[in-house]
């Protein structure tokens, strides 16, 4: 029987029905047989010898796979007429027990929700075969904002990798565990996924054979390959530890580069970034803890009660990290924007807002992580360097506004001494508001973005000063 959705499942049963009639039919055909004396408590050769039974028996059942060829009978085993009586019987009996099984299914909405949902996912093995691909990454050296991007991308291919461990978990503990059918066919439907599968037979011991894209299994197979899952895990988990362990290496030396001079002329002090190399290790040695407790020892697990405040503890360091890293790389997007100074105000205010941004982010950082003391000092330095570009913010926009004042003030003198040339109260009002604007110009600062332009104007201020000056004495 094919476990799937509701309508398969209903089309399932119509299936089974047509089977174990056919079953019936070629009982009767074997007690025809059986009523000649000549063939009673005789071993015939194998049935698609007998042309009666071959042409109901073959084309319809076609239990031919070598795997399972054993619970059903050979196709080269000879057998008496008698046991294949007996054999259609118990398959008669397990055509009730599937019907049994797809009615039980049918009436747990929950059950069937859950293996819809299963239909739309991929199986463990297709969702391993990905992650395990997509982390061959070549990384790319002396690109901050490249090497930061494959930074990322191996971390969420990690935590993928811890999911689908715990998936593992699940699968494992709910077929080990359960004493419910259903709730074993829950798990091996999470194994399978898209694949989908079929119950095919129980076995002498009560073993479920599945069979999913041809290929037969019992459920200590599923468990085998849940044990073989997490070892392959682990080894990716290794793997990408090296890639980013070479990429924040990487990054580290980029970032001394940069930190071989202050950001803001003899004002912030900006010290040389963080390693996180030592952050992810400790996260990984949390993770690679999480695969012994979930995989080395499932009895562990299921004495250790502290391994749900474990993942918690793992859940919480995960986003320290990722809140550590992101302030970190808000930093150096603040230290790019105010290399070489000056700039305009704008990107001033940018940096700012930056700034600002990765000490919210360090701040919001739990005490009770791990990475919790290294915010702190971060935050610290950080502070600094917020508290001096907002000085810097202040001292251009006291610049640009000194400037904007000068051009409205030696507009107004322009006008003022134009529109009335030979009135001597004018012509000293103009005076005054173009000595105005010489100071601000004069007072605003060298280091200043607006500094150039303010000494490209002031010539021609003072110029317009000494004139008007001259007229007057005269």
């Amino acid at each position: 029987m094919t476990v799937g959705d509701s309508n398969q499942i209903m089309e399932q049963i119509i299936l089974i029905n047509n089977a174990q009639e056919q079953l019936r039919n070629l009982k009767k055909l074997i007690a025809q047989e059986l009523k000649f004396d000549h063939l009673k408590n005789f071993a015939i050769a194998t049935l698609p010898r007998i042309s009666t039974v071959s042409v109901i028996f073959i084309p319809n059942i076609e239990l031919v796979d070598p795997a399972i060829a054993e619970k059903f009978g050979n196709s080269e085993t000879k057998i008496s007429l008698t046991d294949l009586q007996s054999k259609i019987d118990s398959w008669i009996e397990w055509g009730y027990f599937l019907q049994a099984i797809a009615a039980d299914i049918l009436s747990d909405i929950q059950l069937v929700d859950q293996l819809n949902s299963d239909i739309n996912h991929l199986s463990l093995t297709a969702n391993f075969q990905v992650i395990a691909e997509s982390l061959k990454i070549n990384l790319i050296f002396g690109n901050y904002n490249l090497l930061d991007h494959q930074i990322q991308k191996i971390s969420n291919y990690q935590n993928q990798l811890l999911q689908l461990q715990q998936k593992l978990n699940y699968i494992f503990n709910t077929i080990k565990n359960s004493h419910s059918l259903l709730n074993i066919l829950l798990g091996v439907s999470a194994f399978y996924g898209k694949s989908g599968f079929a119950l095919e037979w129980l076995d002498d011991d009560h073993e479920l054979i599945i069979s999913s894209d041809g290929k037969f299994q019992e459920l200590t197979d599923i468990l085998n390959d849940c044990d073989f899952f997490q070892e392959q895990i682990a080894a990716l988990i290794i793997q990408g530890d090296t890639l980013r362990k070479q990429a924040e290496q990487a990054l580290k030396n980029i970032e001394q580069e940069i930190n071989k001079e202050p950001i803001i002329s003899q004002q912030v002090e900006i010290v040389p970034k963080f390693s996180t190399h030592k952050i992810v290790r400790l996260a990984l040695i949390v993770a690679s803890s999480l695969l012994i407790l979930g995989f080395g020892g499932w009895k562990i697990k299921e004495q250790s009660p502290q391994l749900q405040q474990i993942i918690l503890s793992l859940t919480q360091e995960g986003s320290a990290f990722a809140k550590f890293k992101s302030a970190q790389k808000l930093g150096m997007e603040a230290a790019y924007l105010v290399q070489n100074p000056p700039h305009p105000l704008k990107a001033w205010q940018q940096a700012q807002n930056k700034w600002y941004q990765a000490i919210n982010l360090l701040d919001s950082i739990p005490n009770e992580t791990s990475i919790y003391n290294q915010a702190k000092k971060k935050l610290a330095y950080y502070q600094i360097n917020y508290n001096a570009i907002n000085q810097r913010v202040l001292i251009e926009k006291k610049a640009v506004a000194n400037l904007e004042s000068a051009q409205k003030l030696a507009i107004e003198a322009n006008l003022f001494f134009h529109n009335s040339p030979h009135s001597l109260l004018i012509r000293q009002q103009s005076k005054d508001k173009f000595e105005q604007a010489i100071n601000l110009l004069e007072a605003i600062p060298d280091s200043t973005f607006v500094s150039i332009q303010a000494k490209e104007t002031l010539p021609i201020y003072k110029t317009n000063y000494a004139a008007i000056s001259q007229i007057i004495q005269k």
